[in-house]
């Protein structure tokens, strides 16, 4: 019986792209390929207006400011997709390419030194790159009644982890995994105000806010997005990523220095933050920042800027607003140059809300476990709320981990009874702690407790069912057991040696 193949449009989509990839690095062919995907996204929506305004005898369809009316990329004739295809076998492709992203950057000004134009590089094989083209084309085909546009938002989501995959350690550096962004953002529940991520990527933090606000019927122009990103071609990459889930990017912003030196957004307060900084960042800059007034409470040290990144966010924090960052774990209990001091003086101002330990290989950049911060400026608790979550998840390839939806749902919802229990609402009573998993823990026993953080110290060891079984029966059975393993060991070497002596060996 032929196997049936069971994987998703997606997956088939970039299997194929990938094996027109040769010998090209991932890093380097993402750029190709999800250019392509974004000028078939811009150039669908574009055909979508076009079609319209042609049956309207007062529109014209080449009118620029009908598409910018719309929030429509206006896309010029020698970038749309019918003359990139229709040239797509010739060797001139990758030229048009180039000149197709020019044209499209000098008509919509938010798409400024965003779009690759790496398609003429001589190591990209021109028949490939036709074959991609032909690829994508013939997407509409497998999409049946899907709206192709938002096909397109999918396919470019899933590329971007697929190829932070494929780049390893490199790859975390622009993407942070899916399950990971989704349980930050359903705990905190951006559904109106101002977003912020001082380290955005590719703007993951920002496209799963969107969805959330969509999928709880909210209206997406109720949240402003602001983030900051030090590497240009993530920047990039986050720009595209937006620009096709029609999520404005304005305040999106790029600069080599980075948010500890150069802030770009340096009088926002916001609402909610969303963030994956790197791990244990050393030499980030602090010396040119020992009198800066975000060390509010403490100084971080020069060798590690876990705590510099918590405190640039609270002071970015609205006096009502709520953070979730990524941090590795060694942020809970390092006493390191003051990093004891600091944590202690979070928890004594009360803004600890929540501490959630991860299962280890979730990311593509480091195979050590990590943790989730959860601060709140007018926290209703004295408490603090501690999951470990580390035992949860599922092997999803040989080397990474992923949480199921059952996971994230289980710590999502132990979060917000919590909440609830703490502000006393009519759900109040449904928290409970469980051995082994979650914990609300006072100020006085993470005093205890040196102020360490780790959840396991709060948590305990999960409780084991007792089977009814007495010990002496368990003993009893479990003695005969190795009795029969013992003596069919020696049968076992007996018949060995016999063999062996059949053959003149003798042991």
């Amino acid at each position: 019986m032929a196997k049936v193949d069971t994987s998703s449009f997606e997956q088939k989509l970039f299997k194929a792209a990938d094996k027109l990839r040769k010998n090209i690095d991932a890093a380097e062919y993402k750029h190709v390929v999800l250019g392509l995907v974004f000028l078939k996204y811009i150039s669908e929506s574009f055909q979508e207006l076009y079609n319209k305004l042609e049956e309207d005898e007062y529109s014209d369809p080449e009118d620029r400011d009908e598409y910018l009316a719309e929030n429509v990329f206006f896309v010029p004739k020698d970038a749309r997709w019918t003359h990139i295809h229709n040239n797509a076998k010739l060797a001139t492709i990758g030229q048009t390419l180039d000149d197709a992203m020019k044209h499209v950057e000098k008509e919509n000004k938010e798409l400024k030194n965003v779009l690759p134009q790496v398609y003429g590089k001589a190591n990209l094989d021109k028949t490939s790159l036709g074959e991609l083209i032909d690829l994508i084309s013939n997407t509409e085909l497998q999409a049946e009644n899907e709206n192709s546009k938002d096909l397109f938002g999918r396919v470019y989501e899933y590329f971007l982890g697929e190829f932070a995959n494929a780049e390893g350690k490199k790859g975390g550096q622009f993407y942070t995994p899916k399950s990971i962004v989704k349980l930050m953002v359903e705990m905190i529940a951006p559904y109106k105000g101002r977003v912020y991520d001082p380290a955005c990527g590719s703007g993951g933090m920002f496209v799963m806010s969107e969805k959330f606000v969509i999928e709880h019927q909210g209206n997406i122009k109720d949240i402003t997005i602001y983030g900051q990103e030090s590497n240009q071609t993530t920047w990039k990459l986050s720009k595209m990523n937006l620009a096709i889930r029609n999520i404005n990017s304005q305040f999106v912003s790029w600069n080599t220095e980075g948010s500890f030196l150069k802030d770009a957004h340096p009088d926002l307060k916001a609402d909610f933050i969303l963030a994956n900084p790197p791990f244990n960042q050393k030499e980030w800059g602090v010396d040119l920042l020992q009198e800066d007034g975000r060390w509010k409470y403490g100084t971080p040290p020069n060798g590690n800027a876990n705590f510099g990144w918590i405190q640039h966010m609270l002071y970015h924090l609205a006096p009502k607003g709520v953070m979730a960052t990524v941090l590795a774990n060694g942020s809970l209990s390092s006493n390191t140059s003051g990093e004891g001091v600091i944590r202690k003086n979070l928890i004594e101002n009360n803004l600890v809300e929540c501490i959630v330990a991860l299962p280890k290989q979730l990311f593509y950049n480091t195979g050590i476990p990590a943790c989730i911060w959860f601060l709140r400026r007018d926290k209703q608790s004295k408490e603090t709320l501690f999951i470990d979550a580390s035992e949860l998840g599922f092997m999803k390839t040989r080397v990474h981990r992923d949480l199921s939806e059952e996971d994230l749902a289980s710590i999502r919802d132990v979060y917000h009874n919590w909440q609830a229990s703490a502000l006393a609402t009519e759900n109040s009573g449904a928290y409970e702690d469980v051995k082994g998993f979650c914990k609300s823990a006072s100020m006085e026993e993470m005093e205890k407790h040196g102020f360490v953080l780790t959840p396991g110290r709060y948590v305990g060891i999960p409780e084991e069912e007792d089977d009814g079984i007495p010990f002496d029966t368990k003993i009893e059975a479990l003695t005969t057991e190795l009795k029969q393993q013992i003596a069919a060991e020696e049968n076992l070497n007996e018949e060995i040696k016999k063999q062996l002596a059949s053959i003149g060996i003798s042991l």
